[in-house]
């Protein structure tokens, strides 16, 4: 048997998967580390936690499989992206503690963006908005708030990265500083068109050059590790032969290859991607236009949405109300009611992403009355999940529409929550369409194994991997088109009751 392994650094644990070259998974280790919050709407992680907790994993995993490192024919890494990581090139120290893609710390830096005008130049270079979400204003904080890191920074002495980044150059101890196209494409300094870091963009944010990686393809050799074991491969050890931002791999992973097809990730946030094929397509309804995973030299893309805050409701329900003592309780207490009896949680922790694009409202719960209970709470917070993934969704298909296509016709989801039956049903009822569970949901790991074997040789063209993909559960709407209208009509106007003026 061929196996590959993946490594999937997500945004509160680090994950190890080993797969066959079918595509099933042979063993997974996983641990969670620290989540820092120095004040209100700052987010932050120790760089080197992120590096122990993937390096230890990955040691678990093999040891859980029972393979030695020789075993394994090459590594693929995906990552929590946009988060934002600055280090000595000499030392490897980090400056300072890896700022996260929740982080709204740099918003006053957007705003003066976007007051200066310069709203249409970005988006039109990188297919993004303004917006503290993406990683360059978060690194122009770094620069102009840690003593010296600015003048250090233009002696070409710090390097910049996102988690991939950090992870390369740990696993090549600093040989290599490179990342692929789908995180370049995450931080607002690159040309989706040119597929180059864009000199003009770099010069508004005061961003010197020297800091940034090398962009490759999302399946090429971004360096050798010997971090396991040589691997069997020599002195140069183990090949790292794919690299993809989270969501596009788990776009990958999901064998969504061609245009109109979409997937739904239900994470720490929702994720959703379309692939749009080899033009970058703008969107009209609040979407951003972003790199996907590339498996060669033609650049393909994809329009997608964010929600800040999915599954972290169900944590924010554990550890902040306390109304559960563990995640996976939350779809019996939900289940407990027919319905939310009225209640709509809106969970603007961190602002919302698209198609709102509103940074400064914060979460509410509206509708309660004296018969409102915890269980309406909870069946209102993983509604929550699956009307702002509907939003997102009648967005992609207005776009497709408007294009000349036609709209999504069925979702292909993965991800933690996935596997909760009551919110894939919600999601399908409330979007009058099929939601498509498959067998393997590991599909953002899954998509990093199947690049690194793409740039190796395990698989020799794209066919191989869309036969691999296979359905364990279809959910098939069963409210009518006129009660899911009126449920996303009140779902909207909770979210304008937000809305900071």
């Amino acid at each position: 048997m061929t196996y590959l392994l993946a490594l999937d650094q997500g945004t509160s644990s680090s994950r190890s998967i080993v797969f066959g070259a079918d595509g099933q998974i042979a063993a997974m280790a996983q641990r969670e580390f620290r989540q820092i919050y120095p004040q209100p709407g700052w987010v932050e992680h120790d760089p080197r936690e992120l590096w122990d907790t993937q390096l230890a994993t990955a040691q678990e995993v093999l040891a859980k499989a029972g393979l030695r490192a020789s075993a394994i024919h090459a590594i693929g890494i995906t990552n929590q992206r946009e988060t934002t990581v600055v280090w000595n090139r000499r030392t490897g120290e980090p400056v300072y503690n890896a700022i996260v893609w929740q982080d709204r710390r740099a918003e006053p830096t957007c705003a003066a963006l976007r007051e200066a005008g310069h709203s249409e130049l970005f988006q039109r270079k990188t297919g993004l908005r303004i917006d503290a979400y993406f990683s360059a204003t978060k690194l122009k904080w770094i620069l102009d708030h840690v003593d010296g890191a600015r003048a250090a920074a233009e002696r070409g002495e710090l390097a910049f990265g996102t988690v991939d980044t950090w992870l390369v150059w740990q696993l090549t101890q600093g040989r290599v500083h490179a990342t692929d196209v789908s995180n370049a494409s995450r931080t607002l300094l690159f040309n989706i068109h040119t597929q180059q870091w864009d000199d003009e963009l770099l010069a508004l944010l005061n961003i010197p050059r020297a800091l940034l990686p090398e962009v490759k393809p999302s399946s090429a050799h971004f360096g050798d590790t010997t971090a396991l074991g040589d691997g069997g491969h020599g002195l140069q050890g183990l090949p790292i032969g794919g690299i993809a931002g989270d969501q596009q791999s788990a776009l990958f992973g999901q064998a969504c290859f061609k245009a109109g097809l979409a997937k739904n990730t239900y994470g720490t946030g929702c994720f959703m991607l379309m692939h749009t094929g080899e033009q970058a397509q703008a969107s009209a309804n609040g979407l951003i236009t972003t790199a996907a995973a590339q498996p060669g030299a033609t650049p393909v893309y994809a329009n997608e949405g964010s929600v800040f805050i999915g599954g972290a409701v169900v944590q924010w329900l554990r550890d902040g109300l306390r109304a559960i003592s563990a995640s996976s309780e939350v779809q019996q207490l939900a289940e407990s009611v027919p319905d939310a009896g009225g209640v709509v949680f809106v969970p603007a922790f961190t602002g919302l992403g698209a198609p709102y694009w509103n940074a400064d409202t914060r979460g509410a719960i509206v509708g309660l009355t004296r018969g409102s209970t915890v269980a309406h709470i909870a069946r209102a917070a993983l509604e929550s999940i699956a009307f702002q993934s509907a939003a997102l969704l009648q967005a992609m298909s207005r776009d497709a529409v408007a294009r000349g296509g036609a709209p999504v016709s069925e979702l292909r989801v993965d991800g933690g929550a996935c596997v909760n039956d009551l919110l894939m049903q919600i999601q399908a009822d409330l979007l009058g369409i099929p939601v498509v569970r498959p067998k393997v949901i590991e599909t953002t790991a899954l998509g990093a194994a199947y690049l690194a074997g793409l740039s190796t040789g395990v698989y020799q063209n794209l066919g191989e991997l869309e036969a691999q993909w296979q359905v364990d559960r279809r959910f098939l709407p069963t409210l009518s088109r006129s009660e899911a209208e009126a449920r996303m009509a009140n779902w909207e106007h909770a979210v304008r009751q937000t809305v900071a003026p």
